[in-house]
């Protein structure tokens, strides 16, 4: 999947609703869950301990709920790229929802949907909700509206 671009944030207005995506499957194996372990000192063993996991709630190790959630960052400009701007920063997130466990093996994708879009402080303030889905699943893993501002050059 090609991301959805725009020449310039000023193009963003007026785009509310606009779907995007989605993008390929990325597979999350034990090497991404335990290194996500590593960095953030989170080694829970129904994410690390594969042995002990198999008898667990889950039969095996599942992501870290915030490895899933880093995922949206990687999934974004997957689905968007706007263009035409001198910097842009994340301002943030809301409504943050996790709500299936993404088990080790899984493949997970980001579609998106832009839900708002202002000028704010010299800038575009931009909204795009990404909702990160378990290929096979009945329920997406994560629910996310991210929050960045584009600087129009």
């Amino acid at each position: 999947m090609t991301a959805k671009v725009y020449a310039r944030p000023q193009d963003l207005i007026g785009q509310e609703g606009t779907k995007l995506g989605p993008t390929d499957w990325l597979t999350i194996d034990q090497k991404r869950i335990d290194g996500f372990a590593e960095v953030t000192g989170d080694h829970q063993w129904i994410h690390v301990d594969v042995k002990r996991a198999k008898t667990g709630p889950f039969g095996r190790t599942i992501a870290h709920g915030y490895l899933t959630l880093s995922l949206a960052n990687f999934f974004l400009p997957q689905l968007i790229e706007v263009q035409g701007f001198a910097h842009a920063v994340n301002v943030g997130t809301d409504k943050t929802r996790f709500l299936a466990p993404v088990p080790e093996g899984s493949r997970i994708r980001g579609v998106g949907e832009i839900v708002h879009v202002e000028e704010i402080k010299g800038a575009i303030q931009l909204v795009v909700r990404i909702t990160i889905e378990i290929d096979g699943g009945d329920k997406p893993a994560c629910v996310v509206d991210t929050i960045g501002r584009y600087f129009p050059e």
